[in-house]
């Protein structure tokens, strides 16, 4: 059996790094970039990080800011359309996951023909072709996007996460300098948090793991499970939030090469339709998601609570599991995960979406890559357990 690794072709890791974004460019032999991003990180100042150094580099970047969060194909023709009215030789998605993933679906549709649906690239179709050089500048340590194969984009009109995979959407570099998450709040550092462990654990539990992907997630998890707690109630601890960035990219690694599973293919609905953020939308489901899963896959979960630190060699399979899903119930009441109750989704419209949230978690293709798989009837119960009263 072969194996295939993706990552990016360069990967600059460290604090500061964002000031060196204008020598990468140079190492990739391009100068004019269009920059994607969001509205806070230009009104904040934070976009400044980027582009100062930019201009004193000598570089005019272009920016487009108007993406929105859970990005939207609507939104990607618009910037799309804003790209082709420039001269750029390269796009920067600067931000949290969602300008990253804008950024990499215009560069799927500049290399398409004129008027090619996003919807049409939605997975199971491959979209392995882009048509600028991309660099992914995270400002969150979580979804990892700077070093994967996909990006989650909205369709409007269907009220739909889509899946987007292909060497398209994978970032010809990743700048990750964790000083850039030092202002979060503590809401997102959750989020964003739970979301890194999240690709982690689901990545090392996948049916889709090798020995490769599986190195990423361990040394993920044994960043990521010992920080989250302590950036959530201390959020200038620099140390903390350098594990927590450096956990994120390893994860985003590891479920690049391995793929995502049940959680994931669960949350995406749950976002389209309620407009939860993702990370918060995987935390809702992580716990329920891993019960069922538990007896299919005890072995790879008493693992992967092993590198956490939830467990050690002394504890059996069965104990590590049971250890694991009694850590993960802990981690959402410390970090004040709600139920999708409490986040005030209603329940008669929970419950009237639930076959089709369901059909798309199973169309996304994820759920199959989990330890059990479940069909339909098996996701809306677990849809209903984790909706809390």
């Amino acid at each position: 059996m072969t194996v295939t690794l993706v990552a990016p072709r360069i990967i600059r890791i460290g604090g500061g790094a964002v000031a060196e974004v204008a020598a990468v460019l140079a190492s990739l032999g391009v100068s004019r970039p269009f920059v994607v991003t969001d509205p806070f990180m230009v009104s904040s100042g934070l976009a400044e990080r980027l582009l100062a150094p930019l201009r004193a580099a000598g570089i005019a970047p272009v920016v487009f800011s108007d993406t929105v969060p859970d990005p939207t194909d609507t939104v990607v023709l618009a910037a799309l359309a804003a790209l082709r009215a420039t001269d750029a030789d390269c796009l920067i998605g600067f931000g949290g996951g969602s300008p990253m993933d804008t950024a990499k679906a215009i560069n799927i549709l500049a290399a398409a023909p004129d008027g090619t649906p996003i919807a049409s690239f939605k997975a199971p179709a491959v979209a392995d072709r882009g048509a600028l050089p991309l660099v992914c500048v995270p400002t969150t340590a979580g979804t990892g996007s700077e070093v994967t194969r996909f990006t989650v984009i909205t369709d409007v009109a269907r009220d739909e996460k889509m899946l987007i995979a292909g060497l398209g959407a994978l970032p010809m570099a990743a700048v990750v300098d964790h000083e850039l998450t030092m202002g979060l709040p503590a809401r997102t550092t959750a989020d964003t948090g739970i979301d890194s462990l999240t690709h982690a654990l689901e990545a090392f539990v996948s049916r889709r793991a090798n020995i490769f992907s599986d190195d990423y997630a361990r040394a993920a998890m044994r960043l990521i499970a010992p920080n989250l707690r302590r950036v959530f109630h201390h959020p200038a601890d620099a140390a903390a939030r350098e594990a927590m960035m450096a956990g994120a990219t390893l994860a985003g690694l590891a479920f690049s090469n391995a793929s995502v599973a049940l959680v994931h293919g669960m949350s995406r609905p749950i976002g389209a339709h309620f407009h939860v953020p993702h990370g918060l939308s995987n935390a809702m489901l992580l716990p329920a998601v891993t019960a069922f899963g538990l007896e299919a896959g005890r072995a790879r979960y008493a693992d992967a609570a092993r590198a956490m630190g939830v467990a050690t060699t002394a504890d059996d399979d069965t104990s590590a599991g049971e250890k694991l899903l009694a850590e993960l119930r802990a981690l959402n009441e410390e970090l004040r995960v709600p139920t999708p109750a409490a986040y005030g989704i209603p329940a008669d419209r929970w419950a009237a979406l639930l076959p089709t949230m369901a059909a798309q978690a199973l169309a996304s293709g994820s759920p199959a890559n989990n330890p059990a798989v479940p069909d339909a009837e098996a996701i809306i119960g677990l849809y209903r357990q984790a909706y809390g009263n």
